[in-house]
């Protein structure tokens, strides 16, 4: 009989939520992680990941999101950890644009409170904001940030707590059925199990060729300025995370200066970034990117980009249709997988955890998750670009 019930590969965002959630069932849990706990080699770092409720990318994430918010509350509690943090947020564009009437849209199916903002009441609302006279917001109180290495770490405690078995520093080389289930190689042994829950983040492509999906690997870089006249105007009491979508459809996305008066404010380009993959990502940044992310929010925060403070990249692994792939392996009954999630899937963490604990341990599971199946057809693959 195997040592381990369930065995997880990767532990970032996704893989420590359902290493945490199945040991907390009391499966036997084995970990394995390519780096160190909580590390900035991947997706899940970089300080904070924007949340909110009206979402823009589809009306079907509402109902997940709604629980995500219950665990990110529980999860809190039970680790004694900061990880999620409300402080209102706008999504800002034309009218028409995506980020404002899917945003919209989302809040009215779904009946969540939201206010609709014109230029001038944005204005008045955050003064630190310019929008352009015929541009409007749709302002959430629910939005905030949360945490990606207090939460990974505080999934990783709680996991720990709760009996599971994490490996770091090991690498995974291979797997493949077994008698038993399932057979994972790695650099300094091989292991066998009932199940296998795969959380590869940009390792996709790598550990899951056979899934049929064509993953893109995109690198992002996360901007952090200190703004004309101090932090002040951008504390988390008066500035909200914000997505702000220009007239070209460029997007970019930034938060309250949250980690002190040194700290300053983070800013980034959602998407568009060069494809890459994790062993040829450049994790140098270059002065035309900061000039190109400077440039870009002088007149929307004009105060904002008043001196550069420093950059980090992290990749995205994006489908070609932006959504999830969630789903009991089509080919493996026994390997269960969570992957592409395409720049937006970090808010979801708590909920994802639930979800591959249910499907690793019965097969099914009550949240809605038919939009995330890797046989759905999706459009083909283009390369990413920003004007």
């Amino acid at each position: 009989m195997p040592a381990h019930d369930v065995i997880v590969v990767g532990l970032g965002g996704m893989g420590s939520a359902a290493a945490y959630h199945l040991a907390a069932r009391g499966v036997r849990v084995l970990g394995l992680e390519r780096f160190g706990a909580a590390h900035d080699h991947g997706s899940s770092h970089g300080g904070s990941r924007i949340t909110r409720q009206s979402y823009f990318e589809d009306p079907a994430y509402v109902p997940l999101l709604l629980r995500a918010y219950e665990l990110w509350e529980r999860l809190a509690h039970d680790s004694g950890r900061d990880v999620i943090t409300l402080t209102g947020g706008v999504m800002v564009g034309l009218p028409g644009s995506r980020t404002v009437d899917g945003s919209r849209r989302s809040a009215e199916q779904w009946g969540l409170d939201h206010e609709m903002l014109d230029a001038a009441a944005l204005r008045r609302r955050f003064p630190t904001m310019r929008p352009g006279p015929d541009e409007v917001a749709l302002y959430e109180a629910n939005a905030g940030f949360v945490r990606p290495e207090e939460t990974v770490a505080a999934h990783l405690d709680l996991a720990a707590r709760h009996g599971a078995e994490l490996h770091y520093e090991e690498p995974v080389l291979r797997w493949e059925p077994a008698p038993s289930g399932v057979r994972v190689t790695t650099a300094r042994g091989t292991y066998e199990a009932g199940h296998l829950v795969i959380c590869p983040g940009a390792w996709a492509p790598e550990l899951l060729a056979d899934l049929g999906v064509p993953f893109v690997v995109e690198r992002q870089v996360q901007y952090w300025f200190a703004p004309t006249g101090g932090v002040g105007a951008f504390t988390a009491d008066r500035h909200p995370i914000y997505i702000w979508e220009d007239s070209g459809g460029t997007q970019i996305y930034g938060f309250p200066a949250i980690d002190g008066p040194a700290g300053g404010a983070k800013v980034a380009f959602f998407r568009g970034g060069e494809h890459c993959t994790p062993q040829t990502i450049d994790r140098v940044v270059h002065e035309h990117e900061v000039r190109a992310m400077a440039a870009q929010t002088a007149p929307r925060l004009p105060s904002l980009a008043g001196r550069f403070l420093q950059a980090k990249t992290c990749m995205y692994t994006n489908t070609a249709d932006e959504h999830f792939v969630i789903a009991t392996h089509p080919g493996h009954e026994a390997v269960t997988v969570a992957c592409g999630f395409s720049g937006h899937g970090f808010k979801f963490v708590p909920v994802v955890g639930e979800i591959l604990a249910d499907l690793a341990t019965t097969g099914r599971t009550r949240h809605p998750i038919g939009l995330f199946d890797p046989r759905r057809r999706m459009p083909a693959v283009t390369a990413p670009s920003r004007e």
